[in-house]
């Protein structure tokens, strides 16, 4: 049975770790016929790369939103991006935004790719604008590079709108400044999230933008007590110890927790020497080791237990301030009975919403 859209909502495709790409497309046709509004699709350099998983999601339905959550411009050349997204925005009839970020520095230095800067991203941004209009981009040099010739096609007149993935309050300002939409970051407490979306607003009030046409999606990590205990254990204390594993000074710090309490965390024996991801290869044994380690403070910035905690969980994300919500970690089909629940309390206004989620009202 189809279930009426809701907009509102999202999800990650392939969320997390993945070796078998092509289960999104079964992910994509379950989330339509649910009503979940997006797909987000994050990339990996392994089986997730994000080219390829767009268009698989826009060939698996016909009305849900598509975007990268995220890839990073340095990775590809401006026109070979401009062109993956212009293919996206053609072949999903428009309901393709290109979601940037930063990435991990750590990761670049060894790959041999620069860092990504602010500076870099916002020259970036207006280049494949420029080429999306149908704009020649002749003798640039600016923080994104030096390109002599960039041209797609006169003709184009393309209106594909640009997110990005931020976590720290001069970043959210920032995309509050260039960007159409924001996808913060999983485990944000409210109040991290409320001020998270201040300042996105007003980044772009002083952009001289109106503050609402920045679509805001909150990131919750929703994990019900319908899944058994070690899938629940993976994806909410394997998944938050992988963020602290690779940036939990950041998560600490946006959320004002102890950094003391990370510091311990590193340096437990079970961690330190730690060879990958908890969220990968943690054993159920691993992970309860893990949950000792992590304050159940830290844990409740997620959605867990029945279907209408987390259904009570998501009204809270949209009191917050946010405009939508991913919910994490789970399989469209793993998220049915939170949705059963959410539409029993589903707030008004919301049906108005394009399904592009890169597009504000």
């Amino acid at each position: 049975m189809q279930h009426a859209d809701l907009p509102e909502l999202g999800f990650y495709g392939l969320a997390g770790h993945s070796g078998s790409p092509r289960d999104l497309l079964g992910e994509v046709a379950e989330g339509e016929r649910l009503g979940l509004g997006s797909v987000f699709l994050s990339e990996r350099f392994t089986t997730k790369e994000a080219a390829a998983l767009s268009g698989a999601a826009a060939a698996a339905g016909e009305r849900i939103g598509i975007a990268t959550a995220a890839t990073n411009h340095n990775t590809r050349h401006p026109l070979l991006t401009a062109t993956f997204a212009t293919t996206m925005h053609r072949l999903s009839g428009g309901r393709f935004a290109l979601g940037l970020g930063r990435g991990f520095d750590m990761l670049f230095d060894v790959m041999g790719l620069p860092r990504v800067t602010s500076a870099q991203m916002e020259d970036v941004i207006g280049i494949l604008r420029r080429l999306w209009h149908g704009e020649a981009v002749a003798g640039h040099d600016g923080p994104a590079g030096n390109f002599p010739y960039l041209s797609q096609d006169p003709s184009f007149d393309e209106d594909i709108p640009v997110i990005l993935t931020a976590m720290g309050e001069k970043t959210l300002e920032f995309a509050g400044r260039v960007a159409d939409g924001v996808v913060l970051h999983t485990f944000f407490t409210d109040e991290t999230l409320a001020k998270a979306v201040a300042a996105v607003r007003r980044g772009a009030d002083q952009a001289g933008r109106d503050p609402a046409s920045v679509r805001v999606w909150s990131v919750l990590a929703t994990v019900g007590d319908h899944l058994d205990e070690e899938a629940r254990l993976r994806k909410l204390v394997g998944r938050l110890a992988t963020y602290l594993q690779g940036y939990g000074d950041l998560l600490v710090r946006v959320n004002g927790w102890d950094p003391a309490v990370l510091a311990a965390f590193r340096a437990d024996d079970l961690v330190s020497g730690y060879p990958g991801a908890f969220d990968v290869i943690g054993t159920a044994d691993e992970l309860r080791h893990v949950a000792g380690l992590v304050p159940d403070e830290w844990l409740a910035a997620s959605a867990t237990g029945s279907p209408e905690r987390c259904a009570a969980r998501v009204l809270d994300q949209f009191g917050a301030g946010a405009d939508g919500v991913i919910l994490h970690g789970a399989t469209p089909a793993e998220l049915a009975p939170v949705l059963d629940a959410y539409r029993n309390v589903r707030p008004e206004g919301f049906d108005d919403l394009p399904r592009n989620p890169g597009r504000a009202r």
